[in-house]
Formats: structure tokens, C-alpha cells, sequence
């Protein structure tokens, strides 16, 4: 009998043991200190290079500390605006212990241990100029961190053929990942807007109301533009763009600008402010904008030149090089 009555809490102790290291490896704990004593910390998933809200911590005495879990490591922000949806501490989070700590004054950083993903992708950040992608993923078949970078950095400058090459080096267990899901309908759609191919012709509505259509202006040479207000290099190029369109706009040349806006009143402001005398449409849907899903559109400014029969002859002209296009389109 006394046997029994040992070898049940040695059982126990190795249960408890088990569950707690299985718990360990499926789920994270995130324990964080920030230089200010006391606010409210928010916890943000990222989704089409916008950030949401999932969660939410007090900050007491400059700690804070998160609990959850996720199925594979996965790009995570931290940040003390509830409202901000562009650029908060980046973290990529996997299951285990994650120490966080947050300078807000000094540097605007965030140093992150414990989590072997987001060491990668620091690492990628420090070298990014000049960076191999290719190498990235055949070093890291298996790493989201991998699958992020070639989405949010190389969809716009790589080619359809380009990326597919680069999506074939991913190992098959990454196949439902939500980048590279993305990164695949990306590639569908370039091939479908090469140089030669009809545009994909889509309506929008303008500031005043009016819905109009794309192909209203085909005849004319036609640059479709994607910007917004809130984008600096977009709003740097608009010097430019009114310059090109004063100078050929009488010889058969128009801008169909379509804004990556959420604020109507920011929208209308800028293009006043900007002298943006063209066609504007905007759905005021962010990054979620039904033209530049269309598009594929992964970075602004981004444009397409498109000639008077509805073909796409050349794609991101800015400044001289657009000058220069429609120079010897004009002659």
C-alpha cells in the first residue's frame, strides 16, 4: 500500500511537468519594461500591411506583460496609440518567454530576446541595402520571417517570374501562410499586367461624388497613379507630375489618379494643396483599396502608363524618365 502512495505524487510531479513544458512550447509569455510608469500598451496583428488590435496591457510601474499563442512565429507590433496603424515596435512573436524592453525617448527601440524569428529579422534590417532575398529563403526555407520580408519588401520590385521562382524555395509546410497566399494572387495578377496586356479597367468615385471609369479616358496616353496624401515620396512627386501634365496635357496626355486614402478631408486637402488639376477617385479604403487590389498594388507611388487603345506600355515612371517617355511618345 505504501508503494502506491509514493508512486502517485511522483506520477503527479511528472504530469505536471509535461503540461507545463507542453504549455511552454505552445504558447508565449511576453514580459516587457518601458521607460514611463504608467499607460495602456496595445498588442497589434498585422494584416495588408496595416496593424489591428488584438490585445491590450496596463502598464504598471514601466511593466507589462502579454500571454497568448500562435500556431508559427508571426510579425506582431506593440504600441502606446491605440490609433496607429503604420509603424509601431515591429516584434515577431513564437511560443515561449520573450523579453521586451522599450525606450521611448532615447531611441524610439525596442530590444527583443527570446525569440529567434525576430533576432533573423533584425538581422535582415541591419544589412537590408544590397539584400539577396534568394539566399534568405534557401538559408530559411521553413521561416515566416522569410515569407514576410518577400512579401512587404520584394512584391513590387521583383518580377511575376521573379517571384515565382522565390516562392518555389519555400518548404510546403509554409503553404497556407497568409504571405505567401497573398504573394501567389500578387503573381497571377503581374502576369496579367505586363507590358503589351489591356489594363484591368475599374470604376471609382471622385471627391465630388461622381462615379467615372477608368476607360472614360482611354484615347489619351493615360498615366494611372496610386498615392496618398499621407505618403511623403508620393506628395515629393506631385511637383513633378504637375509639371508633366502642364507640358503634355494639350497633346493628348491625362492622369487617372486613384488615392490610398481613409479621410476624405485629407484626400480633397492635398490635392488642392498640390495642384493636382486631374481625374481623382478614391474609395477611402487604405491598403484595402478595391483598384489597388486589382493593381497589386504593394507600394505607392506606383504607376502604369497606358496608351490610347488601353494597353500597358510601361509601369513606375517618375519624374525625367516620365518626361522622357512621353518626349518620344509626342514626337
Amino acid at each position: 500500500m505504501k508503494k502506491y502512495l509514493i508512486a502517485v505524487p511522483v506520477l503527479l510531479i511528472i504530469f505536471i511537468g509535461a503540461y507545463l513544458f507542453a504549455s511552454h512550447k505552445t504558447s508565449y509569455v511576453i514580459d516587457g519594461k518601458i521607460n514611463i510608469d504608467s499607460s495602456t500598451i496595445y498588442l497589434k496583428g498585422f494584416r495588408n500591411k496595416m496593424f489591428y488590435i488584438i490585445d491590450s496591457s496596463k502598464v504598471v510601474n514601466g511593466q507589462f506583460s502579454f500571454k497568448g499563442s500562435v500556431k508559427r512565429p508571426d510579425l506582431f507590433g506593440l504600441t502606446l496609440d491605440r490609433n496607429e496603424s503604420f509603424s509601431p515596435y515591429y516584434i515577431f512573436i513564437e511560443n515561449g518567454t520573450i523579453q521586451v524592453e522599450i525606450d521611448t525617448v532615447n531611441t524610439r527601440s525596442a530590444t527583443i530576446t527570446g525569440s529567434e524569428s525576430n533576432t533573423l529579422f533584425e538581422r535582415y534590417r541591419r544589412v537590408e541595402d544590397g539584400f539577396n532575398i534568394d539566399s534568405l529563403i534557401k538559408a530559411h526555407p521553413k521561416s515566416t520571417v522569410a515569407a514576410y520580408i518577400l512579401y512587404r519588401n520584394f512584391s513590387t520590385g521583383l518580377s511575376a517570374k521573379e517571384l515565382d521562382a522565390n516562392l518555389a524555395l519555400f518548404d510546403a509546410s509554409l503553404n497556407d501562410l497568409s504571405y505567401l497566399k497573398e504573394l501567389r494572387v500578387i503573381v497571377a495578377i503581374k502576369k496579367k499586367l505586363e507590358n503589351g496586356s489591356p489594363a484591368i479597367d475599374f470604376s471609382g468615385t471622385t471627391p465630388e461624388g461622381k462615379t467615372i471609369r477608368l476607360s472614360d479616358y482611354y484615347g489619351h496616353y493615360l498615366l494611372l497613379d496610386f498615392w496618398a496624401s499621407w505618403c511623403p515620396p508620393c506628395r515629393k512627386e506631385s511637383p513633378n507630375l504637375v509639371k508633366i501634365y502642364n507640358k503634355y496635357k494639350g497633346k493628348g496626355f491625362h492622369i487617372f489618379a486613384v488615392s490610398l486614402d481613409q479621410e476624405k478631408e485629407s484626400w480633397v486637402k492635398a490635392i488642392a494643396s498640390d495642384h493636382l488639376t486631374w481625374s481623382h477617385v478614391s474609395d477611402l479604403k487604405f491598403w484595402d483599396s478595391t483598384p489597388a487590389k486589382i493593381y497589386a498594388i504593394r507600394s505607392i507611388p506606383s504607376n502604369f502608363l497606358i496608351d490610347p487603345q488601353g494597353k500597358i506600355i510601361a509601369r513606375n515612371l517618375m519624374g525625367e524618365e516620365l518626361d522622357k517617355k512621353l518626349e518620344e511618345l509626342f514626337k
